[in-house]
């Protein structure tokens, strides 16, 4: 590597973020030689968040961390906080020291809430649980969740809280199961209260992106924002392709960038929140496509005739078993979180996600500790839900989810939660804005080998592949720590720097987790 490479990094998620602070923290590469592409006009791709008490805040979703998640933490403890009193991953184990999630109300029924539910597993469940865990992905093949348990798993209080944890369906790949079962083994025995899940201060892009941002920022990095990148044009040197320019639309306007023989390309792979649209109040959001972004369009380009690149299709054509709703919803007044908390008896931000069983959208609610933006006023509070049947009609609002105003949602919410009286001053008083998001468990989609590339592609130079679209064995795709370590992954192999990221934890080799798992799944005490 020559001192005047640059790298051109394509996608400005948390992906490309970590991989220019894994260049300059561990390659020594200055930071004004890294440029990020982004198609979007602010950085930080899926863990966003954006508003303001006037127009309701928005957060498309917030991925759940975890204490094991080890290229996190590493990567965390090189950034400073906003105002620079610690590190990130000090700031983020000392507030969950505080605030430790324990849920009195993982589960409502019939207007109830449920403290500590049962899993409910016969013994041929559990051993179906313990044969998908223990079968190679090769005989799991690209078979489905469903195609590996009888119809009465999916009815079970285990289902019903793992995929609403998870955003799991039966339709989605049971080789993604099989590796959730046992990265979070470890979690099972406190599943049913949500213990071991953690929580930034603020939402994941106020907590996690904006200081790295920031860090980044000091270093010299170059963000070059509302670029999308249509193309790549690759050619083949000693054998080995790699990128000669980067294709780019800039404001209407078409460019190149010449790709030099020392420099680098980073590309981001896909894109869970791709094309997501936002609705209103009185308003849906509508059902976008791959055609509505940048992100697909150019995997599909650089893969066509490279079967080594993998095979978007998979992920992106199935559309109707990968989207699902999510909602914000911006409170002025403390109505709602009050009756929440009597019905809970959970403090903001203690609980964790709230599952409607009865609800026919599968919604849930996440009341997060408040504020949860930087700079939100004191009468504004904030939470946000997700449903996964968005095209059932819903319980108390007879239309489908998808086709609902924010309005609608809210009313189905407070439906759920036989909130009466105080209703209507909490509808006049709230701002719900839906997003609907058509890819965003397109990763769980039934897969082959192949259809994911590694990141680093045989039979290429200079060139890697980073976020949830890549293989990495053993890691779980839709979690931050996926796309941090593939974003270290990709760094150390492209340098050759003779470093690994952090080990995958793996719980199942450990005999007590696995006592606890099994003495938990019986339901005997723990």
């Amino acid at each position: 590597m020559q001192t005047d490479s640059k790298f051109y990094l394509i996608g400005g998620g948390i992906a490309s973020l970590s991989a220019a602070a894994f260049l300059i923290r561990d390659a020594d590469i200055p930071g004004r030689n890294i440029v990020i592409l982004e198609q979007l006009d602010r950085l930080g791709g899926s863990l966003d968040g954006a508003g303001s008490a006037e127009d309701g805040y928005v957060v498309r979703g917030g991925r759940m961390i975890e204490s094991k998640y080890l290229c996190t933490y590493d990567l965390f403890s090189s950034i400073p906080t906003l105002d620079g009193a610690k590190t990130v991953t000090q700031e983020i184990f000392e507030w969950n020291q505080v605030m430790q999630t324990s849920s009195k109300c993982r589960l409502v029924r019939g207007g109830r809430g449920i403290d500590a539910p049962e899993y409910g597993l016969s013994e041929e469940q559990i051993l179906s649980l313990e044969r998908v865990a223990v079968e190679p992905e090769a005989m799991l093949g690209n078979s489905s969740i469903a195609d590996q348990f009888r119809p009465s798993f999916f009815e079970t209080n285990f289902w019903l809280m793992w995929c609403t944890t998870f955003a799991f369906q039966p339709w989605h790949s049971a080789v993604e199961f099989k590796r959730y079962l046992l990265r979070f083994t470890h979690m099972v025995a406190g599943f049913n209260r949500l213990h071991g899940i953690m929580r930034t201060v603020y939402n994941q892009y106020d907590s996690m992106v904006r200081p790295l941002q920031k860090w980044l920022a000091e270093h010299g990095v170059q963000f070059e924002l509302d670029v999308r990148v249509t193309d790549l044009l690759l050619r083949e040197e000693a054998g080995e392709k790699r990128v000669d320019r980067i294709l780019y639309k800039h404001r209407g306007r078409s460019d190149e960038i010449a790709v030099g023989n020392a420099d680098y390309v980073i590309v981001t792979l896909g894109s869970m929140t791709e094309a997501s649209s936002l609705g209103s109040m009185e308003s849906a959001p509508v059902l976008n496509g791959k055609a509505n972004g940048g992100a697909w369009t150019l995997w599909e380009k650089i893969a066509a005739g490279r079967p080594e690149f993998g095979r978007p299709g998979t992920f992106t054509d199935r559309i109707e078993q990968s989207k699902w709703i999510s909602f914000t919803a911006t409170l002025r007044g403390r109505d709602f979180f009050r009756l929440l908390h009597d019905f809970t008896g959970n403090v903001p931000g203690e609980g964790g996600l709230i599952t409607f069983a009865d609800s026919a959208w599968l919604a849930s609610i996440v009341l997060p500790h408040q504020p949860h933006f930087i700079g939100q006023p004191e009468d504004i509070e904030v939470f946000w839900g997700y449903g996964l049947h968005v095209d059932k009609p819903g319980d108390f609002v007879k239309k489908p989810m998808s086709e609902c105003t924010g309005r609608e949602i809210m009313t189905e919410i407070l439906g759920h939660l036989r909130i009466g009286r105080e209703a209507a001053q909490i509808l006049k008083t709230s701002i719900c804005i839906p997003c609907m998001m058509p890819f965003i468990t397109s990763q769980f989609l039934t897969r082959e080998k192949g259809d994911r590339p590694p990141v680093v592609p045989s039979g290429t130079s200079h060139l890697a592949f980073t976020g949830q679209f890549c293989e990495i064995p053993d890691d779980v795709v839709f979690t931050v720590e996926y796309s941090i370590r593939s974003a270290a992954t990709a760094v150390y192999r492209l340098l050759e720097l003779h470093r690994d990221p952090p080990a995958v934890y793996k719980g199942q080799y450990d005999l007590r987790v696995l006592y606890k798992a099994f003495r938990t799944l019986h339901e005997m005490t723990v």
